[in-house]
């Protein structure tokens, strides 16, 4: 053995224990913290070690700078979608003929959409009908009971009767405002909403209580008057249309009018109308406005003499007191028998009505 190399070892390692023993002199410890904390730490440092993930060597850590870099790096890589250029025939064509330009492929210089591009779409021929493929060109069925019915009367009274038609148009701001006010508590009051139609039904009576003539009826060469007020409320079902009467109404409050005619709906849509319910009536009411109806010309319901349409109501121009204002407008139009009604009490009537609902006030005072 080489005792020089060992003594060599000794004296090495002799400088270092003594480096080592001036840095521990030259040290100052932490403040001494209570044990508990110290058995945290421990614990901590064993869970670390327990949970600490399973990294290969050539694993980097996730920096999300980097991934929202590399985010925006994609999009910006990500290609932009074709503009559509068009001509100005092209452009013109397409907005009168309003056609989809979503699929056309522009043969002009740098895919620009030319004017023969358009007509050659609309050139192109649509699918044939899945009704037509399914069906066939044509499709016989025979009519059901209540639709012959109905062409059978309404053809009777086109040839019997001398139907006329006159219009008028009436503001429904009061009507509104007064049904928006005390619908929540009219119908915590009373179990169903407050709609339109009682109104209607309403001034209906006071012109028919006015002029006697648009609710009477000719029966061979005799005028019958009725002192009582049946109005008939056109329904459409899925099987046609049906006009149960709502008896006596002018005995009726706003709620009982509500309730009959919802009541009224129910068995016209569930098919439990009788023959009882459609009888009786001496004045109708139908509303087209629920179907976006602007303007119509209703037929008479035989044997009745007249027949008041119902429309949407619009927001139109109109002149108040000098002023231009916005308003919403419902177009009403009362077809009625001129052999029995003359066209003064027809005007006078739909008069009647329109300054009833415009003032709905008088509908509660009978007026």
């Amino acid at each position: 053995m080489n005792v020089g190399a060992l003594l060599g070892m000794i004296n090495g390692s002799a400088k270092q224990t003594t480096k080592e023993i001036k840095e521990i002199k030259n040290y100052s410890p932490p403040k001494s913290e209570p044990k508990e904390n110290s058995k945290i730490t421990k614990e901590t440092k064993i869970l670390k070690k327990e949970h600490q993930p399973l990294k290969l060597k050539e694993e980097e850590a996730l920096i999300l700078d980097n991934v929202v870099e590399t985010e925006k790096e994609q999009i910006i890589q990500e290609p932009k979608k074709r503009e559509i250029s068009f001509s100005p025939a092209a452009r013109k064509m397409a907005k009168e003929s309003k056609v989809n330009l979503s699929n056309i492929q522009g043969t002009g210089k740098h895919g620009v959409v030319l004017k023969e591009d358009i007509m050659s779409l609309m050139g192109s021929k649509p699918s044939p009908s899945e009704r037509k493929i399914k069906y066939g060109p044509e499709e016989r069925i025979k009519m059901t009971r209540l639709r012959l019915t109905i062409a059978k009367r309404l053809k009777e009274a086109q040839e019997n009767a001398a139907m006329l038609t006159t219009f008028n148009e009436v503001d429904m701001s009061e009507v509104i405002s007064l049904r928006d006010q005390y619908k929540e508590e009219f119908k915590k009051n009373y179990g169903v909403k407050l709609g339109f139609m009682s109104f209607f039904v309403k001034a209906c009576v006071i012109g028919l209580k006015n002029f006697p003539a648009v609710n009477a009826e000719i029966q061979g060469d005799e005028i019958v008057y009725k002192n009582y007020y049946n109005i008939s409320i056109a329904v459409g079902t899925d099987r046609g249309l049906v006009v149960p009467v709502l008896r006596e109404t002018d005995e009726m409050s706003f709620a009982d009018i509500e309730k009959n005619i919802g009541n009224l709906g129910d068995k016209a849509r569930e098919g439990k109308i009788t023959i009882d319910d459609l009888q009786g009536g001496t004045f109708t009411i139908t509303n087209g406005g629920i179907y976006g109806s602007m303007l119509s010309t209703p037929i008479l319901n035989p044997p009745q003499s007249a027949v008041l349409g119902m429309h949407n109501i619009i927001q139109r121009p109109v002149v108040v007191d000098g002023n231009v204002e916005i308003r919403p407008i419902m177009y009403l139009a009362l077809s009625y028998d001129h052999r029995i009604i003359d066209g003064k009490e027809a005007v006078s009537f739909l008069k009647i009505v329109k300054e009833s609902l415009e003032q709905p006030k008088r509908l509660f005072l009978n007026i």
